[in-house]
């Protein structure tokens, strides 16, 4: 009788009363004891409400199911896909949306379904997956703000390769610390190429040297990253860096010259295709006839080979520097022997002569700039001392 009462009061009743009366009706549903007559009476009553033409009503049934797990599963099936302001919150915290609803939603959802679904709690790694491969750019920066996000590595890389362009989303990105080193280095490559192609179209520099010059920062960037990857995510960078024709004989050799013995034997690893402890082995060898066995074994040019050995023979005396920075940034004394002994090598390729020389230039600068540093540094202190001892 009451839901026969009701149904025929709420078929006239305006739409704030019907909204707030299937309020209530929800929420009897989730907390009182209903008997089992009383409790299908009011499914009926609630799966009749979701063709109710007010969105105040359907909104109001969103509101109460959303985070509920007892909700009746067909009417939050139906709210989840209702229009955006009903089924957002459902879509962003129903615990009733299985994996495969959810896949289903973004792929024909728009950019704000799609961001509520990027910002669930404990998003599975294949609802992460559908977002990175057809999710807008909102989306996916939901999805890289989300900790409770599943993403693989191969999410992570259709995010930089889809929207990795865009300034948000990278820097995003190059906030979250357990970020892949390989995903990491192809955020630097879109950045890289972003600016290099905005200075070409501004006229400020050429197309060859802005490539160049993005190129050098490419790889300062590799080797910097590279002092902070260990294990598994050192082999994955070194992979990604094969597989995008960026593990040049130059890369190798500004990780040698910057003290980066870590990524100098993965990338002859990985060249070789002999095993680490044999690398290894081979590196510490004082020898050259092993060194240069391995060089040609990795495929590196032969006019490298002078430089390769005299750098690791410098490595061997001058030491390395057991930091992230001294593991990053190229050591003068190393580039300055390895360039003198090249000039006066006549096998010495032109090529690699220029690639030392600027080389040189930049440990110089890099050292100035350290020196100037650290005596703003000094002159801070005792202008601070000097302060002190006034007000004393």
């Amino acid at each position: 009788m009451i839901v026969r009462q009701f149904i025929s009061w709420i078929r006239t009743a305006p739409a704030g009363e019907r909204a707030e009366a299937t309020r209530a009706l929800a929420r009897a549903w989730l907390v009182s004891d209903l008997t089992d007559e009383d409790r299908v009476a009011t499914e009926g009553v609630l799966l009749m409400l979701l063709d109710d033409p007010s969105p105040l009503v359907r909104g109001a049934m969103a509101e109460v199911f959303s985070r509920s797990a007892e909700a009746p599963a067909a009417i939050v099936q139906a709210l989840s896909v209702d229009q955006p302001s009903i089924a957002l919150p459902v879509l962003e915290h129903s615990p009733l949306l299985i994996d495969a609803d959810l896949v289903d939603i973004v792929a024909t959802g728009s950019d704000e379904v799609q961001c509520a679904v990027a910002r669930r709690i404990s998003l599975p790694a294949s609802v992460s997956a559908a977002i990175a491969e057809v999710g807008s750019a909102a989306a996916a920066l939901e999805l890289i703000e989300n900790p409770h996000a599943g993403l693989v590595p191969f999410s992570w890389d259709r995010i930089v390769e889809r929207h990795g362009h865009l300034a948000a989303i990278r820097e995003a990105m190059f906030q979250l610390e357990d970020l892949p080193s390989a995903t990491r280095m192809a955020l630097v490559a879109k950045l890289s190429d972003t600016l290099a192609q905005f200075v070409v179209a501004r006229n400020w520099l050429g197309a060859d040297r802005a490539g160049r010059i993005a190129g050098e920062a490419r790889e300062r960037s590799t080797v910097n990253i590279a002092a902070r990857s260990y294990g598994e995510d050192m082999r994955g960078l070194i992979s990604h860096l094969r597989s995008t024709s960026q593990l040049t004989a130059g890369l190798i050799l500004r990780a040698l010259l910057s003290g980066n013995l870590d990524l100098f034997g993965a990338a002859l690893t990985e060249l070789s295709g002999l095993p680490e402890a044999r690398v290894s082995a081979l590196l510490n060898d004082r020898s050259s006839a092993g060194l240069q066995a391995l060089l040609i074994r990795a495929g590196l040019p032969e006019s490298t080979f002078a430089a390769f050995r005299v750098a690791l023979e410098a490595s061997h005396e001058i030491g390395y520097v057991d930091s992230g920075d001294g593991a990053a940034r190229l050591h003068r004394r190393m580039v300055e022997r390895v360039l003198t002994h090249c000039e006066t090598d006549r096998s010495a390729a032109e090529p690699l002569l220029i690639l030392l020389r600027r080389f040189a230039t930049e440990s110089a600068r890099e050292e100035a700039r350290m020196f100037c540093e650290e005596l703003a540094a000094e002159e801070a202190i005792a202008a601070r001392a000097y302060d002190d001892l006034i007000a004393a």
